[in-house]
């Protein structure tokens, strides 16, 4: 789908998305909400013979992940035990996947992730560059915080160790979490960052790496929107095909995504949603990750944006594609077949 980002320009998310950030998710708060109830609903659900999993789906889909932090507390009050404890004992396969990353706290689910996909023998790259090119400062702070927590290991020394050369330089760039998130931008400055980088890659024999990951890794989202219509101007072409002819592998894999979120992160997700389910099988892994992750973020942009790249709506394809609890819990999180 390269040619999704051919123009740019057509994909430029609007500036008030970046204050809107936390807004736009499908799963809001229940006004309802009443843990002592929920946690008599869960218990009722699983601990009688079979687990009545439709109670268990409409409950933890439709709070918000604070409500749901409240009732794993009341329910190891009232029963002694863990709820997603219980859910991994009762549940199974991609539907328990789904429904107990749901209970997980977002940073924790982050982290998770993020070891699993260092975890065994080869290193999932893809899910390394999809949670740290995408989140904020602080949901990066926060995930390497959870992950500290959680293994007794820091996140900077595992990655250190698993990956290198300039993709690792990169990635632990915006591990630090340092960005630049002011929402002013200088039109001189991104002259001249777009210099630097047509200097730095198309101008000369060979590419200067460490010139496109100091600024795309950097500097603000509204500063690099500026310095890719300025680089336009300069190069004749888009800054993703300028990635993509100087680069190779991993690195221009997170540049190139690095790139699509400063552009229009709700786009980028529907192009991820869309590989996870294009061809003979599903990557379950990836599609329940993302739906977990924007639930209560920008999911109801994705699913706009979704239907604008590709003709059809992400609640019509999840439905098509997968089947089950698993199908019904994540037409759940996505809500409406707009």
């Amino acid at each position: 789908m390269a040619s999704v980002w051919d123009d740019l320009d057509a994909y430029l998310g609007p500036t008030d998305l970046l204050k809107k950030a936390g807004q736009r998710g499908t799963i809001k708060a229940y006004s309802n909400f009443n843990a002592a109830a929920d946690v008599k609903a869960l218990r009722s659900a699983i601990e009688g013979i079979g687990t009545t999993e439709s109670v268990v789906i409409d409950t933890i889909t439709q709070r918000s992940n604070a409500q749901r932090q409240i009732i794993c507390k009341e329910y190891k009050g009232a029963t002694g035990r863990n709820l997603i404890d219980d859910l991994k004992g009762d549940l199974g396969g991609d539907f328990e996947n789904v429904m107990v990353g749901l209970m997980i706290h977002p940073a924790a689910f982050d982290a998770k992730e993020i070891k699993g996909a260092l975890k065994g023998p080869g290193t999932t790259e893809s899910t390394l560059i999809e949670i740290l090119a995408s989140r904020t400062n602080l949901q990066i702070k926060e995930l390497a915080a959870a992950y500290q927590a959680e293994n007794q290991r820091s996140l900077t020394d595992d990655l250190t160790s698993d990956i290198s050369g300039d993709f690792g330089k990169a990635m632990l760039i915006l591990l630090q979490g340092k960005r630049d998130e002011s929402i002013n931008f200088n039109q001189e400055q991104a002259k001249i960052d777009a210099k630097a980088l047509y200097d730095a890659g198309e101008k000369k024999w060979g590419t200067d790496e460490s010139k496109f990951i100091d600024i795309l890794c950097k500097k603000s989202i509204p500063q690099l929107r500026k310095t890719f219509e300025e680089y336009k101007i300069v190069s004749k072409t888009n800054i993703v095909e300028s990635i993509k002819g100087e680069m190779s592998g991993n690195l221009e894999d997170l540049l190139v995504a690095v790139v699509k979120c400063v552009v229009n992160t709700p786009a980028y997700f529907a192009e991820r949603l869309y590989k996870s389910m294009k061809g003979g099988g599903t990557d379950e892994a990836t599609l329940s990750r993302i739906m977990i992750s924007r639930s209560e973020i920008d999911l109801l942009d994705i699913r706009a944006e979704y239907k604008k790249l590709f003709g059809y709506s992400l609640h019509s394809n999840i439905k098509s594609e997968v089947s089950g609890d698993y199908c019904t819990s994540l037409l759940k999180i996505c809500g409406g077949d707009d």
